[in-house]
């Protein structure tokens, strides 16, 4: 005997059963080479065992914890689509906030310099680089596939102010001065057990975690950055929902004014400032 296809609402109801359902809406529309729109207007309709077969294996790794910008190979960011790849941290919506923030601080009309340190799949750089596109925005990364993947995400959106440099945090800046630094960097605890959890197993260790109290790559983002900024430029940090005081005093104990913590909608401690006098 042989089985009728699955329609797409079988196989939507199958992976709902064991992921999130916006998570089962893109595995499927990947796998079909479709939009999630078409999966509601073809709720109905056949689909081929083959593709069946390609969104069941999907599913399956989705289900052991593979992050699903990793099987789909792209996220959307801000009002961008960028590649991921396991060389990237999958970029997260709490990092609008960052963007959000520089945003408001950077003028639309006259021209601005921009760092993205540790820029990863290039989110906060490109997103800065379309809104400001006066703007010249230097994004470096210690990670050379990093930089291959964010090089990639800025051709893909068309996006030409943006410049790409290898090496630790402000190591490629040499003596150049910015009027805005922005980092997302990383900020979990060595040890820490969320880190042999959920989609964390999936990502770059070295993209996550920074010393015994999270806080080594920032230590050296506060301290190094006056050198790199123009007298009222600003350093923007994002950082763990636990580290807004300490990354505070970082800043205050560095020199910079005006250092605040902004909170995610979540309203969880996310991002923290201050200018250079």
């Amino acid at each position: 005997m042989t089985l009728a296809p699955s329609r797409v609402t079988d196989l939507l109801a199958e992976a709902r059963l064991a992921i999130d359902p916006v998570d089962a809406d893109l595995l499927l529309a990947h796998a079909l080479a479709k939009s999630r729109t078409w999966l509601f207007a073809h709720a109905d309709d056949a689909v081929a065992p083959a593709d069946a077969d390609r969104f069941r294996a999907l599913l399956a790794r989705r289900i052991a914890g593979e992050p699903v910008a990793y099987l789909t190979g792209a996220r959307g960011f801000w009002t961008l689509e960028l590649a991921v790849s396991p060389a990237t941290l999958v970029p997260r919506p709490e990092t609008e906030l960052l963007v959000e923030l520089a945003l408001a601080r950077l003028p639309t009309d006259v021209p601005v310099r921009v760092a993205d340190l540790g820029t990863g799949t290039g989110a906060i750089a490109l997103a800065l680089a379309k809104e400001r596109p006066r703007a010249a925005v230097v994004a470096t990364d210690a990670s050379e596939a990093a930089l291959d993947v964010a090089r990639a995400n800025a051709l893909r959106n068309a996006l030409r102010n943006v410049a790409f440099r290898a090496g630790s945090w402000l190591d490629p800046l040499g003596d150049e001065a910015f009027d805005l630094i922005a980092s997302n960097p990383p900020y979990i605890a060595e040890g820490d057990p969320h880190l042999d959890q959920g989609d964390l197993r999936f990502e770059p260790p070295t993209a996550l975690s920074s010393g015994v109290d999270g806080l080594d790559a920032i230590r050296t983002l506060a301290t190094g950055a006056p050198a790199h900024l123009r007298p009222g430029g600003w350093l923007l940090l994002e950082h763990g929902w636990d580290q807004g005081s300490a990354v505070r005093a970082l800043l205050a104990a560095a020199g910079f004014e005006a250092v605040a913590t902004h909170r995610d909608l979540e309203q969880r401690d996310r991002v923290t400032l201050g200018h250079r006098p």
